[in-house]
């Protein structure tokens, strides 16, 4: 018989790589080093804050989705919380960019004149056995797309282009947080998996020192059940122990079970 535990820990990490979110902070991160490099001197930034503080928020957005994707297998809270931190350290940098249009009396683009940068359109990255060397053949492909704005000798053009970026971003771990929340909402985090793998086990260790007739079969799937108790009514009523795994199936309890 195989336990239910035995998937708990088997859920997918170390997948950022194919992510564009993971794409587009890596060419932040590298594009925001060149742009602090070549626009701040000791005469706007005698201290180095500025760039330090653009610097740090840049390579927060991309450290932070490493961290959460790797820690998915032991906390799906932690993973949908560090990717609150990336998005909140993208949306800061955000802020640092249009600074930089306000300093320099620009505007950021309108929507039309954003749209060619936005509607760019990233290609997925190859699956090869070198993942890493992969990866950033992949960043270095996509940032060509957006050549001619980050290589514009005007860092007022590259500052609109990188805050195209930036949104693209956002909006995209936007999308990965809502997809983990769903996915949290059905089947709840590591410790209410294995909450439900415990009981699992143990209603199926009941069963196997009690007759057929004594526990019923679940109508949906045939495993074995288990009394349950419902919260709002105290009725009791048999569920499936294999409610860890998706199945929902129940009987009503007759008098005398």
């Amino acid at each position: 018989m195989n336990a239910p535990s035995a998937k708990l820990f088997s859920q997918p990490v170390g997948g950022y790589r194919h992510l564009d979110s993971f794409t587009l902070a890596t060419i932040l991160q590298i594009e925001t080093w060149r742009f602090c490099q070549s626009v701040f001197d000791l005469r706007n930034d005698p201290k180095g804050r500025w760039f330090d503080q653009m610097t740090q928020a840049a390579r927060s957005g991309r450290a932070n989705l490493i961290e959460g994707s790797e820690s998915a297998a032991t906390s799906s809270e932690n993973e949908i919380r560090l990717l609150g931190v990336a998005r909140a350290s993208l949306a800061e940098l955000l802020g640092d960019y249009e600074m930089w249009l306000a300093f320099n009396n620009r505007l950021p683009w309108t929507k039309e004149e954003a749209k060619p940068a936005f509607d760019i359109h990233l290609d997925p990255m190859p699956r090869g056995d070198d993942i890493v060397r992969d990866s950033a053949v992949h960043a270095r492909s996509q940032r060509a797309k957006f050549a001619r704005w980050l290589d514009d000798p005007d860092s007022c053009v590259r500052a609109n282009c990188l805050l195209i970026l930036v949104r693209r971003a956002i909006l995209t771990i936007r999308r990965q947080i809502q997809g983990l929340g769903d996915s949290f909402a059905k089947t709840g985090g590591l410790r209410e998996q294995m909450t439900a793998a415990r009981l699992e086990a143990r209603a199926r260790q009941t069963a196997e020192v009690r007759t057929d007739s004594e526990v019923p079969a679940c109508p949906k799937c045939g495993r074995p059940m288990r009394k349950r108790i419902k919260r709002d009514t105290g009725e009791a009523f048999w569920g499936c122990t294999g409610y860890a795994e998706g199945c929902r199936g129940t009987r009503p309890m007759t008098a005398g079970e």
